[in-house]
């Protein structure tokens, strides 16, 4: 029998089942045509206030650089669009990395996107004077007051997510013509086939599967090999993607040093709530949040899952449940980056003595991978390899293993590709490319990354740390749980490394140092706290 609070259907102009559409289950949305108009009248305009944006300054130069490795070929790179997380819930929407760098686009504002790179007529002015393509992003029109989807429509409608940037805004922002997204597979499509001078395609074929596949559709229908055929040429155009965001230009380094100012400013609010939390279930995880919500406030977010290692968790590599108790005398080993608005990202680690103050071990350890980052920066110049940095830092480490007596073999002996047992306490590298990607340009070739020379605008991270597990039965019992790394980013330039990172502290005295000032502007702790 219905409560009273039922409507029946005397009650309603209509039969419930004709003024809504049913949503997984969850929800009743009304249809009627009278809704309808209801909802798109009487709403005043709501413009978004864009301007260009700085990034649009250094575009054209990336593009033509693309244009000219791949001439007569229609490139096709997708932004990606938005992943489920559970049920009709999205995870945050950011834009592929390499996207970002043709677009200079950041943040949230253009999921489903396309950047399409077309072959100009070699007859036309353009080509003649030098250009190879014209670049245009295809994207979502306004959701906005005039169409239905602004008030059905939960991931472009801005009803539900607020003005957004549409063709009009997208085009100020970046310089770039801006088509509808609905016009993107006709536009691929045209004068592609497998003769001589006609257009054939390459995607990022790894960001969207959906575009990827019109894009294969485009391919069968003309002709176009097959699969494999085309996933090769896909991926060369990947690797060039990749390798072109090795060297950084004058705005990639300035968003790199706010990325690292903010992270220095997270890496003091963690300081400052370290002492109330000391002890506490779960203490790492209120670090992180502190961390995390630095990352929000100045930047997009953080730019990868940051580590907060406290005690045993610190010789673990990839700690990121977070979810341990921080304690008075263990070592805390934090690994964490803001990436700032524009998605370039730090990558900062430090290790702490919770206590404020390093026992004798502590700072044996500490200051051996100290020395090992200082001695691979002091190596670092142009013409380098990372490989010549990765030898550096293990020749420095397994040498103090040696005379602790933990490395049983020749110094020169584990150094050899026939030994490597060091490596037991250092497994991971000590050097990566930094950028739009925590590790950037990780699909370049390892010729043109590990085996190639550091050339000047090249921004990477020194990495060297010691790792002794606590059920390692190969080192003393007071090793066991202990970890340590030190990460700071740098900038190569024409007179030899930079380091970027150099006012967030490193040294021993300088750490100690840094934990008692942030200590000092840290809330009293009760007395229960305390115990």
């Amino acid at each position: 029998m219905a409560d009273s609070t039922t409507p029946r259907k005397s009650d309603v102009d209509i039969d419930e089942q004709d003024m809504a559409d049913r949503v997984n289950n969850r929800t009743l949305r009304p249809n009627s045509a009278k809704f309808q108009e209801f909802m798109t009248e009487g709403w005043g305009r709501q413009e978004a206030d864009v301007q260009p944006l700085e990034s649009s300054k250094y575009i054209g130069e990336r593009l033509a650089k693309l244009g000219a490795r791949f001439p007569g070929e229609r490139l096709v790179i997708p932004a990606g669009d938005y992943k489920t997380r559970n049920n009709d819930n999205d995870y945050a929407f950011r834009p592929d990395s390499a996207f970002a760098y043709y677009t200079g686009l950041g943040e949230d504002l253009e999921p489903g996107s396309i950047l399409v790179l077309d072959p100009l007529d070699p007859d036309s002015p353009e080509a003649k004077a030098g250009q190879t393509h014209r670049a245009e992003l295809f994207a979502h029109p306004r959701a906005d007051q005039s169409t239905k989807d602004y008030y059905r429509s939960s991931q472009y409608g801005e009803y539900w997510v607020g003005p957004r940037a549409g063709l009009k805004e997208l085009s100020v922002m970046t310089g770039l013509p801006t088509r509808d997204v609905t016009g993107f597979q006709d536009a691929i499509a045209k004068d592609v086939g497998p003769d001589d001078g006609a257009v054939r395609l390459r995607v990022l074929r790894h960001t969207d599967g959906l575009i990827t596949e019109q894009v294969e559709t485009v391919r069968r229908q003309n002709g176009l090999g097959g699969p494999d055929r085309n996933e090769a040429a896909d991926n060369k155009f990947e690797e060039f993607a990749s390798e072109a965001r090795m060297i950084k230009d004058a705005y990639e380094v300035g968003e790199m040093r706010k990325a690292i100012a903010a992270t220095k400013d997270g890496f003091d609010k963690i300081l400052t709530r370290l002492p109330e939390v000391v002890g506490q279930p779960r203490s790492e995880r209120m670090l992180e949040g502190a961390f995390n919500a630095n990352a929000r406030e100045e930047g997009n977010d953080v730019g990868y899952g940051s580590i907060i290692a406290s005690g045993s968790h610190a010789p673990i590599l990839h700690w990121m449940r977070n979810n341990g108790t921080v304690r008075k005398g263990d070592l805390l080993l934090i690994d964490a980056g803001v990436e700032v608005s524009s998605l370039y990202t730090a990558d900062i680690t430090r290790t702490f003595p919770v206590g404020g103050h390093f026992s004798p071990l502590q700072r044996k350890i500490y200051e051996t991978v100290l020395k090992a980052q200082q001695t691979a920066f002091d190596a670092a110049r142009p013409g380098v390899t990372y490989s010549d940095i990765h030898h550096t830092v293990m020749r420095v480490l397994a040498t103090r293993l040696h005379e602790w007596g933990i490395l049983k073999v020749s110094v020169e002996e584990s150094l050899s590709p026939q030994g490597q047992q060091h490596r037991r306490w250092h497994a991971c590298g000590c050097a990566h490319h930094l950028g739009l990607d925590v590790h950037d340009c990780a699909e370049a070739r390892y010729e043109s990354y590990q085996g190639a020379p550091i050339e000047p605008g090249m921004i990477f991270t020194i990495e060297p740390g010691l790792y002794f597990k606590d059920n390692d039965l190969m080192v003393p019992p007071e090793f066991r749980g202990i970890g340590v790394r030190i990460e700071d980013d740098v900038l190569m330039t024409e007179d030899g490394p930079e380091w970027l990172s150099k006012q967030i502290p490193k040294t021993v005295d300088e750490v100690e140092a840094w934990m008692a000032e942030r200590a000092a502007q840290a809330p009293a702790r009760s007395s229960a706290q305390a115990e």
